[in-house]
């Protein structure tokens, strides 16, 4: 390591020269520099500039041969932490949660913004629960608005190292900010609709669920259908609302409650809440039921839903309309050739004033056809050992034979390719003509319903395609920032657990937003990882300490500068550097 100077010009023309601890570094052979710390203006070091010259060359002479020496203290990642603030701010999250709670307090300072974006961040950044927040936040420099540092509490009581009356804190700030999530989604989505012109003609909703270790609070958790492969555990639903990409709301439902089921709810609260009275309703399969297309046309709003495609009788018959022409769509790389391509041709429907369209998809025909391949290679091989068995006499009942066969035919949709008889003590297995015939036909196609008649079939096909954001959300709030399992065991902490995850995906959205409009191919996870090598440094120099900021790899600057980040030192970002008050 070495130091540097350089001059800055003030803007009334004057001239500065600061002083930087820079160090070298090879990069794939590569000799390469970055900056660890920026120290301060030179004229104000020059008295220790001797000392800082001998502790980069490894000067170790005893401290009382050095009175004026200069020591790195202590050194926390503070790029991520950086970006959730800056977009913390540009979303309104601040001024919102800082208006709910002057509303609550009156004339005292708020607070809770700061506390939220704490827990928003930790969940962003490295999620586990509140009880490793005090780890995290041991690595990680976290601080309010005033650039006051949020330090962890240790007591070690029973199993458990951290203080606990500091937990009830952050225990306590999940109270507050669930009681204000009505708000904050309803005043989020209006400035969303400002800052980004958002089009709420199309609203987008899913479904999933998120399980608990224990049995969780009674009142909403339920033994369903598990889509994290946990039936044993109770778990609760979580329904997601997006607008142009962007969550604007989400629904917590009982575990058991039906998919179908909680249309009804969202549509109210998107009629009621956000004041939303015509809107084209977009849904996955499973949500179109006779009632909610009722409840839909009664609020005079459109919908557009995908069809289950073996859970339905008219799927396999509007397949076989599919006689036409079809209409090519246009290609998410923006050209007509690039990758899989999709095609689309509308049939006529039984239903007046109902529209269908069979949409076929390369990339799903090939992938669909190589599962069913895989499975009836299983099957095959499993009903030739039942064959040999029969033959070479080892199982001659034919209840034992049926209840085989079941068996194997139970197994990788075996039933969906397969039949069998048993004539003569002979025991013989064929492709089914029926069942084959029909999966062969759905291999690569999903159906669309709606009753917009001024949607082209194209359009509906590019517009269903965009569920895949809302699913895709689920993912990382699931796996990325780590919604499951959930601990809590009160009814409203749960839900706050939920509302602090959904809050971290809205800002990993519009990390990811920003990326992509400034051209930088990465996207959150990858993103915040480089800034990871943004750090706050603290520096006693001659007893004082001086508190910078490294500069980051360039990869982090180009990050940086996607999110109109210019300043990474807390002193210009905050106008202090107070010691640690939180």
């Amino acid at each position: 390591m070495y130091l540097r100077t350089v001059k800055v010009r003030n803007k009334d023309g004057s001239v500065q020269e600061y002083v930087r601890l820079v160090e070298s570094y090879w990069d794939k052979g590569r000799s390469k520099q970055r900056v660890v710390a920026s120290l301060g203006r030179k004229d104000l070091l020059e008295p220790h500039l001797d000392s800082l010259v001998r502790i980069v060359r490894g000067d170790q002479r005893p401290k009382s041969l050095e009175p004026e020496a200069v020591e790195p203290k202590r050194a926390y990642c503070w790029g991520p932490m950086l970006a959730a603030r800056r977009l913390w701010e540009e979303l309104g999250l601040e001024s919102i949660l800082d208006a709910c709670e002057s509303r609550r307090r009156g004339k005292d300072k708020a607070r809770l913004a700061d506390r939220a974006l704490v827990l928003v961040a930790n969940r962003l950044c490295e999620p586990s629960s509140e009880h490793a927040l005090a780890e995290w936040l041991e690595t990680d420099f976290a601080c309010d608005r005033q650039g006051n540092r949020f330090e962890p509490r240790w007591k070690q009581q029973g199993r458990v190292r951290v203080d606990l009356a500091w937990l009830q804190r952050w225990y306590r700030t999940l109270d507050e900010l669930i009681s204000h999530k009505a708000t904050v989604e309803r005043e989020l989505f209006l400035r969303l609709r400002t800052l980004f012109s958002l089009e709420v003609e199309m609203v987008f909703y899913d479904i999933t669920s998120t399980f608990f270790e224990g049995n969780g609070p009674m009142q909403i958790a339920r033994y369903g259908y598990s889509r994290d492969g946990k039936p044993r555990n109770r778990q609760v639903l979580v329904g997601m609302v997006m607008v142009d990409g962007w969550p604007i709301a989400h629904h917590v439902f009982s575990g058991n409650m039906q998919d179908q089921k909680t249309v009804v709810d969202v549509l109210k609260d998107l009629e009621e809440r956000f004041g939303l009275k015509r809107v084209v309703f977009v849904g996955d399969r499973g949500m179109i039921t006779t009632d909610n297309v009722e409840e839909i046309n009664k609020r005079g709003q459109g919908y557009l839903m995908g069809l289950r495609r073996r859970r339905n009788e008219d799927v396999f018959k509007y397949i076989e309309r599919a006689t036409g022409e079809w209409t090519q769509c246009p290609s998410p790389n923006n050209g007509p050739n690039n990758g899989p391509r999709t095609w689309v041709q509308e049939v006529e429907s039984d239903h007046e004033g109902v529209r269908v369209l069979v949409a076929r998809s390369e990339e799903r025909e090939a992938y669909e056809q190589g599962m069913r391949e895989r499975s009836m290679d299983r099957t095959r091989l499993a009903l030739e050992k039942l064959a040999s068995r029969v033959q070479t006499g080892r199982i001659k009942a034919p209840a034992k034979i049926g209840e085989a066969a079941g068996r194997i035919l139970s197994k990788n949709h075996g039933h969906r390719y397969y039949g069998w008889e048993l004539l003569d003590g002979k025991f013989r297995f064929f492709e089914h003509p029926v069942h084959l015939k029909r999966e062969k036909a759905l291999e690569g196609k999903y159906l669309i319903q709606t009753e917009e008649k001024h949607i082209t079939p194209v359009e509906a096909v590019q517009t269903y395609k965009q569920l895949t954001d809302v699913e895709r959300g689920f993912r990382e709030i699931k796996d990325v920032i780590d919604l499951r399992p959930v601990y809590h065991r009160r009814k409203e902490r749960v839900e706050a657990h939920i509302f602090v995850a959904a809050l971290a995906f809205l800002i990993d959205r519009a990390i990811e937003k920003k990326l992509k409009s400034a051209g930088v191919l990465m996207s959150a996870g990858p993103a915040l990882q480089a800034l990871r090598t943004i750090h706050v440094v603290d520096i006693d120099v001659a007893g004082d300490i001086k508190r910078g900021a490294t500069a980051g790899t360039p990869q982090a600057q180009r990050v940086l500068s996607a999110l109109a980040i210019a300043h990474t030192d807390p002193a210009k970002l905050f106008g202090t550097t107070k010691s640690p008050a939180c």
